[in-house]
């Protein structure tokens, strides 16, 4: 299966990482749109899609979300503007901004 590591910005404009499999259905579920959401969303919204990472497994998803949260704010704006970031190809279907 295809596993996606992912950075939202969140409408107190701090960064959240995760994994999935839907990146589509993942944001609806951070977004109140569905059940099941982090709880990292409690009383703040994902305000704009920042990246998108493919190409991953589970394991592998894992690590590097382990890797990026590590990371500091400086780090992970600089990751946002490298070339695998897909976040673009995700926000049209979701109806989102990218920004940054």
């Amino acid at each position: 299966m295809n596993w996606f590591v992912y950075i939202i910005l969140a409408s107190n404009n701090s960064l959240y990482t995760g994994i999935t499999t839907n990146v589509e259905r993942r944001w609806k579920e951070h977004a109140g749109e569905k059940k099941g959401g982090a709880r990292f969303f409690n009383g703040k919204k994902p305000a704009a899609l920042m990246y998108v990472e493919a190409g991953h497994n589970r394991s592998t998803a894992s690590r590097r979300e382990a890797a990026i949260k590590k990371m500091t704010r400086t780090q992970k704006e600089a990751l946002l503007k490298e070339k695998q970031n897909i976040a673009s190809n995700y926000a049209e279907v979701l109806s989102v901004e990218t920004r940054l």
